[in-house]
């Protein structure tokens, strides 16, 4: 589940309680100190098989805004805002990045995961892009959209390319409800990249 920091014990029972208008929320805050959210990587798992490969894992690119630790809203329209009293434990890049690697790590079936510069060798290099990790304000949903690059090292040959989605529905649009709805859709997309390299892409 969402790991949430500096979070009142009642406000973990009950995100709700905490929603307001959106208006209200999107934007500054009035100078309060913003709560900062986690994202989960998948639980460990038992080793079923031979591993199959190394894999380097990079950190996914994405547009500006995906750029900050901030969550993101956008408004039917195409236009996008950040939401008001809560930010992501770290660069969201980096932090999906983290958990990617974690979950691979935990599904037991890899040789080896790293990130590029630790110097271990590996056969295959994972790019991932940020499509959306953001809150529709319109149809109230998390939305995840991560694409995918299998790519053989050395050569930068693409072996298998495929986009991954998830859309998990929220209620009202505070920053507790918001990440914990993110994460759960990231943890839908996690577990279908990790099945999908597990099978060999």
């Amino acid at each position: 589940m969402l790991l949430k920091a500096s979070l009142p014990r009642s406000a973990r029972r009950s995100g709700p309680i905490l929603a307001a208008g959106l208006g209200l929320l999107v934007g500054a805050c009035g100078g309060a100190v913003p709560t900062t959210f986690d994202l989960t990587a998948l639980p460990g798992a038992a080793r079923s098989g031979a591993a199959r490969r190394s894999i380097v894992v990079t950190e996914p690119a994405g547009l500006q805004p995906f750029e900050a630790d901030r969550i993101i809203v956008r408004e039917p329209g195409g236009a996008v805002s950040y939401l008001g009293g809560g930010q992501w434990a770290d660069r969201l890049p980096r932090l999906i990045q983290t958990r990617l690697i974690q979950s691979l790590e935990n599904a037991n079936r890899l040789k080896s995961v790293s990130r590029p510069g630790d110097k271990v060798a590996a056969d295959t290099v994972l790019i991932t892009d940020i499509r959306a990790f953001d809150i529709n304000a319109g149809s109230r949903e998390a939305v995840v959209d991560l694409s995918a690059k299998l790519v053989q090292e050395g050569t930068g040959t693409v072996l298998a390319a495929k986009v991954f989605q998830a859309r998990v529905p929220v209620g009202a649009v505070s920053a507790p409800v918001a990440a914990n709805g993110l994460d759960r859709a990231l943890s839908l997309v996690l577990a279908d990249i990790v099945r999908w390299i597990n099978a060999g892409g």
